[in-house]
Order: structure tokens, then C-alpha cells, then sequence
């Protein structure tokens, strides 16, 4: 099948197979005689393999390393865990980072009258912010 029909079996776009395929991340398809990309089913499932460990949020690093363990048949379970641990931890340090910036702007919100006067807590914590 052509890059088009792969992209839309595996739901990934056909300008990111060509990137997977620059960085090494999938092996370049062959080719037919007329230079055309060709894919075969195996591929089509290796990228929608990525495209659900993107979705869950893992680097195209991770992505790198779960394609390797996923390829290699002898490989121990934990492995996979281990990877799969540190993502959430990585998760879980972006939603406290977040739950902190939510808390200070409705803490500035709270802070700000919304009236006609100029005064703003919000604007005034910014520029102290940028001034630092």
C-alpha cells in the first residue's frame, strides 16, 4: 500500500511517517519501481503502535525504547513497566505544576475587582514576575 493508504489505516499523518522514517524510528518502507513508498500490514501495525504510546505521551525517545521491547520477544515485562512508571511520573509532575499555576491565577482572579478602576493584581503580578 502507498503512504497515503498507510497514513489512513494507521491514523498517522503521512508527513509523520516520513519524520519516523527520517529519524529512524521505523525503517523506510520499500520502494516499488516506480520510487513510490510501499507498506505492508507490519508497518501499518508498528505505527499505530505510536501513535497510541503518542497519545499516552511518551518522547519518541520512550517511543524508541517500546518499539525495541516490543520487538524483542525475550524481553522482561518490568522493562516495559519501568518505562511505563516513569511516564506517570512525569504526568504527575505536570499535573501538580499545573494544579500550582491554576491555584495562582485563582488566587489573582479573586484578588482582581474586574471594575473600570486601572488597578489589577493580575497584570501587576505579572510584570513583577517578568521583572525577576
Amino acid at each position: 500500500m502507498n503512504i497515503g493508504q498507510a497514513a489512513a489505516q494507521s491514523g498517522v499523518p503521512a508527513k509523520t511517517i516520513r519524520y519516523y522514517e527520517d529519524i529512524g524510528l521505523v525503517a523506510p518502507a520499500s520502494r516499488r519501481g516506480n520510487n513510490y513508498r510501499d507498506y505492508a500490514e507490519e508497518d501499518v501495525a508498528v505505527l499505530r503502535f505510536l501513535k497510541r504510546a503518542r497519545s499516552l505521551g511518551f518522547s519518541v525517545e520512550d517511543c524508541r525504547g517500546l518499539l525495541s521491547l516490543y520487538r524483542d520477544r525475550q524481553r522482561a515485562s518490568a522493562d516495559v513497566k519501568a518505562l511505563a512508571r516513569s511516564r506517570v511520573a512525569e504526568i504527575d509532575r505536570k499535573i501538580a505544576e499545573l494544579e500550582s499555576m491554576r491555584a495562582t491565577l485563582l488566587d489573582l482572579i479573586e484578588r482582581c475587582h474586574g471594575d473600570a478602576r486601572p488597578d489589577c493584581p493580575i497584570l501587576e503580578d505579572l510584570a513583577g514576575s517578568a521583572a525577576s
